[in-house]
């Protein structure tokens, strides 16, 4: 009699992918609750730069496959609410989110969280930044991309848990 390996069976990729991602959503749970939100937002570099405040909140959808992230704020003196949904895709390795605000704006974008850093990229937006190591607030800037100019500074922001 031989010894042989065990074989994988029909379904171990899957099985494999979705304890993937379920340890990769995991990781997402530093997210869930309510924040503070506030900071400033440059719209024209030669004026002085516009308030950000908002209250974020983020909760798990049932079956905690999806993160929601809803935005009820203010940029300067317009309104903006915004929903937008994270996931984990085991193929590609990666967060995705979907946003859409109240102005029809949406927004596609992948995202990694390593360690505290947490980045968000778009076609034409980014934001990078940190949680501090107790978990209670996080920290970063966004980016715009503008033709014939690169990436310039866009919004600072400081998220501070609330509850």
């Amino acid at each position: 009699m031989t010894e042989s390996s065990p074989v994988e069976g029909p379904g171990a990729s899957a099985r494999n992918q979705a304890a993937s991602s379920r340890s990769e959503l995991e990781r997402l749970e530093i997210f869930v609750g309510t924040w503070r939100t506030e900071g400033e937002i440059v719209t024209d570099p030669s004026a002085a730069p516009l308030p950000l405040r908002a209250t974020d909140s983020y909760e798990w959808l049932p079956g905690r496959h999806f993160l929601l992230h809803r935005v009820d704020g203010r940029l300067g003196d317009e309104e903006v609410q915004t929903l937008e949904i994270i996931g984990y895709d085991a193929t590609v390795g990666a967060y995705f989110t979907h946003s859409y605000d109240n102005h029809g704006n949406v927004g596609l974008y992948q995202a990694s969280l390593h360690d505290r850093a947490w980045s968000i990229t778009g076609s034409a937006e980014r934001f990078t930044g940190a949680f501090s190591h107790d978990g209670t607030t996080l920290a970063g800037i966004w980016e715009r991309f503008i033709d014939g100019e690169g990436w310039t500074h866009w919004m600072t922001i400081r998220l501070t848990r609330a509850g």
